[in-house]
This record gives C-alpha cells, sequence and structure tokens, in this order.
C-alpha cells in the first residue's frame, strides 16, 4: 500500500549538486520521521539524514554543512539537497518513513533506492 519512490540521482562531477526527492503514497498514519540512507558497493547501508514530523533534523558527519533534508508535507515528500558532491558519496540511496499508526504503530518503508554516481 505505501511506496517510496525516489528520484534526482545520477552522475555528476565532483563539486556538483543534486537533488534527491522521495514520493510517499498510501500513508495513512501521521509520519514520525523521513530519511535518507545510502549504501556504497560492498559497504552497509548507513544513515545519511533524517527529519521528524517535527522539523527536527539529523545528518551524518560525513555530509554535515553539505546535504540538507527537508520535507513537504503537503505532498508527503522529503528531498535531499546535495551540494559540494564527493566521489565518497557514490551510492545507491534509500528513502526511508517511519509511519506512526492509531498513535503507537510505528512501521518503517523503504523506497527502491536511487543511484548517485559522483566523478572525481
Amino acid at each position: 500500500q505505501v511506496h517510496l519512490v525516489e528520484s534526482g540521482g545520477g552522475l555528476v562531477q565532483a563539486g556538483s549538486s543534486l537533488r534527491l526527492s522521495c514520493a510517499a503514497s498510501g500513508v495513512v498514519g501521521s509520519m514520525d520521521a523521513m530519511g535518507w540512507y545510502r549504501q556504497a558497493p560492498g559497504k552497509q547501508r548507513d544513515l545519511v539524514a533524517i527529519i521528524t514530523g517535527g522539523g527536527t533534523t539529523n545528518y551524518a558527519d560525513s555530509v554535515k554543512g553539505r546535504f540538507t533534508i527537508s520535507t513537504d508535507n503537503a505532498k508527503n515528500t522529503v528531498h535531499l539537497q546535495m551540494n559540494s558532491l564527493k566521489p565518497e558519496d557514490t551510492a545507491v540511496y534509500y528513502c526511508n518513513l517511519k509511519e506512526r499508526r492509531n498513535g503507537i504503530w510505528s512501521i518503517i518503508h523503504w523506497g527502491q533506492g536511487t543511484q548517485v554516481t559522483v566523478s572525481s
């Protein structure tokens, strides 16, 4: 029922910018948080940035000052503005949504991922 669709990935040069978007559909509860994770080849999936329903944000140390996460609640969309991209940012980026239903139940949803490749 719930689908998260990422977009905005691509191949860019180091120092360039990309803006990822994730549109959520079928969400019936409230959004506790939305976030972005990434997984590089041969690596584990790591947190990049999260934003709560109240607007609180948190970032991985490696992206602080370069990436900005934001939401568009009216459209159930989360964005990740990525500036000053580095080759180390190359990964598949996954959208994540924590949905709260009936005020107590939390359900985690994942998007299919979008590839970001940064060339040096």
